[in-house]
């Protein structure tokens, strides 16, 4: 039975969330248990189901008109992709219950781990290992590949939108020949499963819906997207080659909140800016279809000073991390009909080493319908070369020029 205070009144904040409590009991099944997390939506909190006696991640979304609509169109989403996969076997998050709690819309999911961003955060930005990089990489692809072939374009790509399964870990001590050079405060963490989830269907677009002028959190954000030429699926593409970057290195590939700068950190890093996108973007970006960038600003130093090619911040030679800058390369191209397609990026070489318990292979086998132009036997990519043969979709040279 709830509390006398649990009877009373519902009751939001200034803000619009639920106040709650330890012990507080919603619709008579739900006692809250602690607070996993809080957005500009509202709140995840740990809940226990008392009618089915197992825990639960509750989201609590404010008490607000939009956040409410959007909340309704997350909950469709789920629904139909629920109805395409029951089992979730395409790796996207279950939802087991949603419910209106006075105002609020609550949806019920799946109990799961750490973000792969919290995880990297609480490990001082230290990298994934490149095996680890190799199989977050590979389930994210797959499963926003059921999206797109169900016609949904996810659009919010991320660390943060990526949960582990179970985010236990095993502390490794870094060693340096004979002497250890970390402390314990400076062990790195290192996950025990790489199991993953994709959440936040909030902004989740079917292709016949209305496409907002800009989506995407900044950084992971495509240039058809801060040019206002449109998006489709190909926008993802482009967030999850950002995402393999940073879980590679442990850093932002762009570190920026302005449009004009963040162009210009494309350019550094992956070249130009096609002609053709710049005297088509009604944005004031460009003069005579350059970008209009001081590099002799401060902001243009510093563009200058923290930026540099992509293939420099290769961390190794070895095959392996080539590959994998390859395939990032191939997800950055800036023409969203040249960027690689994700069925094709999950039969890319860099995933040959990925173990087979760890394979996904039904969605290999769908037919694909793949832009012209996509497959080449060589082609030549912003000051580097890559020789691909894509009928055995092989890798076969790779030489900075």
């Amino acid at each position: 039975m709830q509390s006398s205070r649990a009877r009373s009144s519902v009751k939001d904040d200034k803000d619009g969330h639920l106040v709650y409590w330890p012990g507080y009991v919603m619709g008579a099944r739900y006692k809250i248990i602690d607070t996993l997390g809080e957005g500009t939506f509202g709140k995840v909190v740990e809940v226990k189901d008392l009618e089915m006696e197992h825990r639960m991640a509750l989201k609590i979304i404010k008490n607000v008109e939009k956040y409410r609509e959007a909340a309704k169109l997350e909950i469709n989403v789920l629904e139909k992709l629920a109805d395409v996969d029951p089992d979730c076997k395409n790796l996207c998050v279950k939802m087991l219950d949603w419910f209106e709690y006075h105002g609020h819309m609550c949806i019920a999911f799946e109990m799961l781990g750490q973000s792969v961003f919290d995880f990297l955060k609480d490990n001082n930005y230290q990298p994934y290992p490149l095996e680890q990089v190799r199989h977050i990489s590979y389930q994210l692809i797959y499963s926003v590949l059921f999206l797109h072939d169900n016609k949904l374009t996810h659009t919010d790509l991320k660390p943060e939108n990526i949960l582990f399964v179970d985010s236990d870990y095993e502390v490794v001590s870094v060693y340096n020949g004979s002497k250890k050079v970390s402390s314990d405060k400076h062990d790195l963490r290192r996950v025990k499963r790489s199991d993953v989830r994709l959440i936040d269907f909030g902004s989740a677009t079917f292709d016949h819906e209305h496409h907002s002028t800009i989506v995407s959190t900044r950084h992971y954000r495509a240039p058809e997207v801060i040019l206002e030429l449109g998006w489709s699926q190909p926008c993802d593409v482009w967030s999850i080659g950002c995402i393999m970057f940073e879980l590679y290195l442990g850093i932002t590939l762009f570190q920026t909140h302005d449009n004009r700068e963040h162009l210009a950190m494309m350019e550094r890093i992956l070249g130009p800016i096609p002609y053709r996108m710049a005297r088509k973007t009604r944005t004031k970006y460009f003069y005579h279809g350059k970008l209009d960038w001081d590099e002799k600003s401060s902001a243009g130093r510093y563009v200058r000073e923290n930026c540099k090619p992509l293939l420099r911040y290769l961390q190794s030679n070895s095959e392996e991390a080539r590959q994998l800058f390859e395939l990032i390369a191939r997800m950055l191209e800036y023409e969203p009909s040249q960027r690689i397609t994700l069925r094709e990026a999950l039969k890319h070489p860099f995933f040959n080493k990925l173990p087979p318990h760890q394979r996904l292979g039904h969605q290999l086998t769908r037919p694909s319908f793949l832009r012209s132009g996509l497959f080449v036997v060589r082609r030549f990519s912003r000051g580097f070369l890559f020789l691909y043969y894509s009928h055995r979709n092989t890798c076969c040279d790779m030489t900075l020029r």
